[in-house]
């Protein structure tokens, strides 16, 4: 892929957190169901809703989500905890109260993580001397090459 923008790095993250939901839960080693499955005849069947289910992902929309959850290895700890959970459309409120911040201050770590994941992808790396403001500014500028 060409220059990623921030936009994109959100709408990556957003799909693998989609993709995560649909995967099947884990179950510990060992664990199964000794009960027979049991066949529905017609007339059980009759005045119900049918069951949609959607359908599981596929092996691409697996990999392309491991993929973006590894980009939040380059993050703090806490700021990769924000993104994530708003990539998993969490509202701010609990996400406040989970982290244990201000909203504003959620919403700057939230732009810096998403910033900071968009200049690596990039293949640059902010200066260690510029301020948060700074990356989240010039993160969509990489792809235009005005970063002073």
């Amino acid at each position: 892929m060409g220059e990623w923008t921030t936009a994109q790095v959100q709408d990556r993250l957003e799909l693998a957190a989609g993709v995560m939901r649909q995967m099947p839960g884990v179950m510990p080693q060992g664990f199964f169901n000794a009960w027979p499955e049991y066949f529905h005849s017609f007339a059980d069947k009759v005045g119900q809703e049918p069951l949609m289910r959607r359908p599981r992902p596929s092996p691409r929309q697996i990999t392309e989500a491991e993929e973006a959850m590894l980009w939040l290895r380059w993050l703090e700890k806490s700021d990769a905890r924000i993104v994530w959970l708003r990539a998993n459309g969490e509202p701010w409120k609990k996400i406040t109260w989970e982290i244990g911040v201000s909203r504003p201050a959620a919403n700057r770590h939230w732009h810096y993580g998403v910033a900071l994941i968009t200049w690596r992808l990039n293949g640059r790396v902010p200066p260690s001397r510029r301020s948060k403001r700074f990356v989240v500014e010039n993160a969509d500028r990489l792809s235009r090459k005005i970063v002073l």
